[in-house]
């Protein structure tokens, strides 16, 4: 044989060298298949979690949907006497979920804190139970932020983690653990969850079980929003209010508030507009006045509506639950006009953002400690002003689904939480009853 007849493979003729050539081509495809479905499924991530088991990769593959907010709740304030934060310990929050989704990502912040807030460790989970904080078998994901599984969230901002792959179910419980090792306080929180969360001591961020987690909480801390990636939803109705949509008086982890219900009923009434709900409720909260405190603890309707309404994901449809506490706290606001006018004012920056917007008219008082006629005449005076439809796109007349036919200054027996302002579980099932869902569609504003 010559040199002449050695191919690439040295002593193979041309054509026994092409086919060799053309299995090891076939081979390195084949091999690369097989690398690309093992990542497609799903690698595993650096750690190994307790048990043995290494939590599942966050990354979160590109996928159709739409981000869309399955939960979320406004930061209230600075919890009382955590100066230091919660230093060498896990907090698991417990939150319900209004649609599903393939991808996840959580919000946090440290809007009331007056030192950086370092977050070292991260993960969410669907729970074994509702109100439990034992995660569901392959449930726990950790979380990154930037490609980091720590990060540090300075004084009065927020952050937003990575997109981490996990099927996200509707109308569930899902867990959304920190952990910090360095005090940092004080605390940003929810006062008024109406649902238990859990701490517990050490980095407890990676163990699925909730043995650990000994210490009980009424509070969300930190966590202030979770997104999903939704084939379930188009996008997001953002409810602002107060207590009454805050859910003060609903049963605890019962998830029985109004705004409960109403997601309940877009994702199971035929023709429904294919949207998640979340609460954006503060306990005592006014349409014009803020609380005290720099940030203002309890922030007013026009303060807070740019960072809890217009800044979450998917906004098509605003509702608006405000004012009854401008009138009922001190200073009372006894100018019907002034509230009227900062309602108007909340409609026009949703409009400014092409988003429709529904309000709903005042309930009665009659009977609560605050109640008097001078005060209910107030009331009166800005649901007529509401009724006009100068002040909304749409009115959903929660005076008139919930008030006495005989007494209208008073709630009806079976609405009534028994303070005479707060409805009972049954009222607000009665307040989503009455909420009209084809008003959340449309794009001929109010002529405010």
């Amino acid at each position: 044989m010559t040199r002449r007849d050695e191919g690439a493979f040295g002593g193979l003729s041309p054509v026994r060298s092409s086919a060799l050539l053309a299995g090891m081509v076939a081979l390195v495809l084949l091999v690369s298949a097989a690398i690309y479905v093992v990542v497609a499924q799903g690698g595993e991530d650096e750690g190994v979690q307790a048990g043995g088991r290494t939590p599942q990769s966050s990354a979160a593959p590109a996928s159709s949907g739409a981000w869309v907010g399955t939960w979320s709740s406004s930061p209230a304030g600075a919890e009382p006497r955590t100066q230091r934060g919660f230093p060498g310990r896990s907090i698991r929050n417990v939150v319900h979920t209004s649609v599903g989704g393939s991808s996840v990502r959580i919000t946090l912040s440290n809007l009331y804190g007056q030192e950086p807030l370092s977050i070292t460790h991260g993960s969410v989970a669907v729970s074994a139970a509702p109100s439990n904080p034992t995660a569901a078998a392959g449930t726990l994901r950790r979380l990154t932020f930037g490609g980091n599984r720590s990060v540090v969230i300075a004084p009065g901002e927020q952050v937003v983690s990575d997109a981490a792959r996990l099927q996200i179910p509707s109308d569930a419980d899902l867990l959304v653990t920190t952990f910090s090792p360095t005090p940092s306080g004080p605390v940003t929180y929810h006062p008024h969850a109406r649902q238990i969360s859990y701490v517990a001591r050490g980095d407890r961020t990676e163990d699925p079980r909730g043995d650990a987690y000994t210490q009980q909480s009424p509070y969300w801390r930190y966590l202030t929003a979770v997104d999903v990636l939704s084939r379930e939803a188009d996008g997001t109705v953002v409810v602002i209010g107060d207590s009454l949509t805050d859910g003060i008086s609903a049963t605890m982890g019962a998830n029985s508030r109004w705004t409960d219900i109403l997601s309940d009923r877009l994702r199971g009434e035929e023709g429904a507009p294919r949207y998640s709900v979340i609460n954006q409720g503060i306990s005592g909260n006014r349409v014009l006045s803020d609380g005290l405190g720099r940030p203002a603890d309890n922030p007013s309707g026009l303060s807070r509506f740019q960072r809890d309404v217009l800044g979450r994901s998917g906004v098509k449809a605003v509702v608006i639950a405000l004012g009854v506490n401008d009138i009922l706290r001190t200073p009372h606001q006894t100018d019907p006009q002034e509230i009227a006018d900062g309602l108007r004012e909340l409609t026009r920056q949703a409009h400014a953002r092409g988003l429709r917007v529904v309000g709903a008219t005042l309930m009665p008082f009659g009977g609560h400690r605050g109640y008097t006629p001078q005060l209910d005449a107030v009331r009166r005076a800005v649901n007529t002003e509401i009724r006009t439809g100068k002040v909304f796109d749409e009115v959903v007349d929660f005076d008139r689904a919930l008030r006495d036919p005989y007494q209208p200054v008073k709630l009806r027996t079976p609405y009534d939480s028994g303070d005479h302002l707060h409805p009972s579980d049954a009222g607000f099932r009665k307040m989503a009853e009455s909420f009209n869902l084809s008003h959340l569609k449309g794009s001929t504003p109010a002529e405010l």
